[in-house]
């Protein structure tokens, strides 16, 4: 059963676990989307900390989701890894290649 599935069985069966699902998922979908641009740019935590002036560091405790990032450090990211993220109205996100 992958991790997809067993939320959406654990979700359909349990309201407090799809209400605490809910007030975590746009985290964790920015996580997913940050981890996916940087993979699919080919680059390495350490390499995308070269190119945008941060820390090796920094990159893996944002991709952890301990500390979201300010909009200037997305714009950022974003620049060095070719892509955008778009955040909508519920405030997911996403990305939409450049």
């Amino acid at each position: 059963m992958s991790v997809e599935e067993y939320f959406t069985e654990r979700e359909a069966r349990d309201p407090e676990f799809r209400a605490a699902w809910e007030a975590v998922k746009p985290e964790y979908e920015f996580q997913r989307a940050l981890i996916a641009a940087r993979l699919r740019a080919g680059v390495t935590q350490r390499e995308l900390a070269a190119r945008t002036g941060m820390k090796q560091s920094a990159i893996a405790r944002l991709e952890s989701g301990k500390h979201p990032p300010r909009l200037d450090t997305l714009a950022t990211i974003a620049r060095a890894l070719g892509t955008a993220f778009v955040i909508d109205r519920e405030g997911h996100l996403s990305l939409a290649s450049q």
